[in-house]
């Protein structure tokens, strides 16, 4: 599968469980300051009010004509209208997914090692990989080896060119070796939501993703 260019944004925004807003105003939030691609995290919540939310979330995306998919859930990312799901590793197969979601919906998976990225070319069913964990994170709790660049590399190489979106732990100051890297993008949350200002911190990440202090 590929993922249509025009929906391969650089910087995918993650909700995050917790802390003030809810997930809804942090989409809300992420679009006003500009996000393009927004992905649904809601780890711990019961399907009832994870699908609310997710209908929510998806609204206020498509309102500022943003993309949203919806973390470990091909069902909830249908029902809710989504543009498509990220799975983990122990998530619902790649391939069953894809024929669930079919052809025209984005579907990432999460690489964390070799082994990862051999599945993931070999399935031929998802669009992205996501490949991490760069650094720690606290928004996940439990975390694979951490790779820091080099690692990064080693698994975009064994992608054979799929497009890969480095996760956690990542910060604008380590966009440009990320994206020498080979990374197609980044997928970011506590970063975004550090101090007051989401649309300062989004907008940081945009900066440093073209390395033009203009944005």
């Amino acid at each position: 599968m590929n993922l249509p260019i025009e929906k391969r944004h650089p910087i995918m925004c993650l909700t995050r469980d917790g802390g003030g807003a809810g997930p809804v105003e942090q989409a809300r939030l992420l679009c006003e300051a500009g996000a393009k691609w927004v992905q649904l995290r809601m780890k711990d919540a019961a399907p009832e009010a994870w699908l609310a939310t997710a209908k929510q979330v998806v609204g206020v995306c498509h309102d500022f004509g943003a993309v949203c998919i919806v973390n470990d859930s091909v069902l909830i990312a249908i029902a809710a209208g989504a543009d498509g799901a990220h799975l983990g590793r122990h998530d619902m197969d790649w391939h069953h997914a894809r024929r669930m979601l079919g052809p025209r919906k984005i579907l990432g998976g999460t690489v964390n090692d070799t082994d990862d990225a051999h599945r993931a070319v070999d399935s031929g069913s998802l669009d992205y990989a996501g490949v991490g964990p760069f650094r720690f994170t606290g928004t996940k709790k439990t975390l694979a080896p951490l790779l820091g660049t080099e690692g990064i590399t080693r698994l975009i190489d064994a992608l054979g060119g799929m497009p890969a979106w480095a996760i956690g732990g990542v910060r604008p100051a380590d966009l440009p070796a990320l994206r020498a890297a080979g990374a197609s993008g980044v997928a970011v949350c506590g970063a975004l939501y550090e101090g007051e200002s989401v649309h300062a911190n989004y907008r940081a990440f945009e900066r440093a993703w073209v390395n033009d202090f203009s944005i």
